[in-house]
């Protein structure tokens, strides 16, 4: 039970934006099995995600942000925007392109932010596994909901376009290459505002969420009232 307890932090907020997902999609929604196989693909995600930097750990690469915060900002946004967006952008890609557009119930737009942010949802809860043991109770809360938006909005943005693509029966390799570079340069963008000056940045890092955010509202919104104008 006391562990069951501990794991609250990870637990209630994936309960918590899994349902939120579930009623966005809830005009046709999609199999419950297949989203928690998603779920579980965002968590290999994560897995394949840390190879990938012990990838550069072993050409010499690999560095730690929050020291390049403290002394250098250059270096810091290019680890950030070459690396850490890149890296864990792609990691989640990965499973959706060889996995979930494979789905026979992969059959509107809407289902590439739906997957995608399941993707994402189980790529947070591991790192904030992670880091659970080195945060009190109100931190582990608070980045128990945090954590999986930012991972979810960024998996949006590629979700969302290469979906359409695939859909309309297009190749997707170049939206896939365009869209993965956006989605890793704001999140690279977003870890350099974060680690600069977590205190005084936290303003400027709230609106360019707020703003994708937004975004990704008003085309779930449309892509719902047009699925719900062709049944």
């Amino acid at each position: 039970m006391g562990q069951l307890i501990a794991l609250a932090p990870i637990v209630v907020p994936v309960l918590f934006w899994a349902a939120y997902h579930y009623h966005k999609d809830r005009h046709l929604p999609e199999p419950v099995a297949l989203l928690a196989l998603t779920f579980v693909l965002g968590m290999l995600a994560a897995g394949l995600s840390a190879l990938f930097y012990e990838g550069l750990g072993l050409l010499g690469l690999r560095e730690d942000a929050g020291y390049l915060a403290d002394t250098s900002a250059v270096a810091l946004f290019a680890y950030a925007v070459f690396a850490i967006g890149p890296i864990e952008e792609i990691a989640k890609l990965v499973p959706f392109v060889i996995v979930v557009l494979r789905f026979p119930h992969f059959d509107e737009p809407m289902d590439g932010i739906i997957y995608a942010s399941f993707i994402g949802l189980g790529y947070a809860a591991v790192e904030n596994w992670q880091y659970l043991e080195y945060l009190t109770t109100t931190e582990a809360i608070a980045r128990g909901f945090a954590s999986p938006v930012i991972h979810i909005l960024f998996a949006s943005i590629w979700g969302h376009w290469i979906a359409r693509a695939h859909l309309a029966g297009r190749k997707v390799i170049r939206t896939t290459l365009l869209s993965v570079a956006a989605a890793s340069f704001l999140h690279g963008i977003y870890d350099v505002i974060v680690l600069l000056n977590p205190r005084f940045a936290l303003p400027i890092a709230a609106l360019m969420i707020i703003v994708i955010w937004f975004w990704r509202l008003f085309v779930l919104r449309s892509l719902h009232k047009q699925a719900t104008q062709d049944r």
